[in-house]
């Protein structure tokens, strides 16, 4: 039972809203700049780091001295520069850190720097 060509549905397609166009650009802007995989190895480095500054310090997050470990003022060290500034962050912490900087300093390897936000 075949149908007519003037008895069919037919489906149309309007075109998008040229307004939505910006913020697609501004996202594949980011994803150019900064590389996913990068992206995701760094943010797991970060959650990393948390749960073991968890453990060292051994309490609730909000209980965690203020403390900031910058990845890219490591990657700008040396090695021992790197291992020194870690100490230097991690002094009020009683418990042995030596596995803790090792594990970052071994996981940061091969990590390239982020530059900051572009200038307009």
């Amino acid at each position: 039972m075949a149908s007519e060509p003037s008895t069919q549905s037919r489906v149309m397609f309007q075109a998008t809203d040229k307004t939505e166009e910006p913020a697609h650009r501004k996202l594949g802007k980011l994803t150019v700049k900064y590389n996913r995989k990068d992206l995701q190895r760094r943010l797991d480095i970060e959650e990393w780091i948390d749960g073991q500054l968890h453990l060292l310090f051994d309490c609730e997050e909000e209980e965690i001295p203020e403390l900031e470990i910058d990845i890219d003022e490591l990657l700008e060290l040396t090695g021992e520069g790197q291992r020194s500034r870690l100490q230097e962050l991690l002094q009020e912490c009683g418990k042995p850190k030596e596995e803790f900087i090792k594990g970052l300093l071994y996981r940061i390897k091969g990590l390239r720097k982020m530059s900051g936000p572009l200038k307009k």
